[in-house]
């Protein structure tokens, strides 16, 4: 099902497409707005509960499941959602340094050694299902599918950190 907010909310049915600049449109009865795609929990369902956003972060439109859109915008979704969805996996922390309004995290993850930062007042959450995931300044997630698995050292630095 897909659910529509109160933008779009008279519509009949939601088309997504996109255009020459990149961005994903939603489309209904006429009027089309540019959104963003985030992926909402659980994380082992990644085609699940797609959730479309305007410029100002708003929910437009949740997508419960990619197979219940039409060809084009399933196509149109699912190509927004490489761009948007690329999660990292850490398997182990090696540092974390705090800057002014900064804190840098040296990790490795399923894809190699990463360093990325967030802000000191952006805290790594649980999410439901297990796990935790960290957003960084660039908006890309970082998720760490079972902390106890850790080495006790990347334990340590995960749990002071942990909201």
């Amino acid at each position: 099902m897909v659910r529509l907010n109160r933008t779009m909310e008279k519509a009949t049915r939601l088309l997504l497409e996109r255009r020459g600049d990149g961005q994903l449109w939603a489309i209904s009865n006429g009027a089309s707005l540019p959104v963003r795609v985030h992926r909402c929990f659980p994380w082992s369902e990644p085609d699940q509960f797609l959730s479309l956003r305007d410029q100002e972060n708003q929910e437009v439109a949740m997508v419960t499941h990619l197979d219940e859109l039409e060809t084009e915008s399933r196509e149109a979704l699912a190509a927004s959602l490489l761009e948007a969805g690329f999660v990292l996996r850490v398997t182990r922390i090696v540092e974390i340094d705090e800057e002014v309004e900064i804190r840098t995290w040296k990790v490795e993850t399923e894809q190699g050694s990463r360093s990325f930062q967030t802000k000191l007042d952006d805290w790594p959450w649980e999410v439901p299902g297990g796990g935790i995931v960290i957003r960084d300044v660039a908006g890309d997630l970082y998720y760490i599918a079972d902390p106890e698995a850790m080495d006790e050292k990347s334990q340590k630095w995960l749990w002071a950190f942990v909201d």
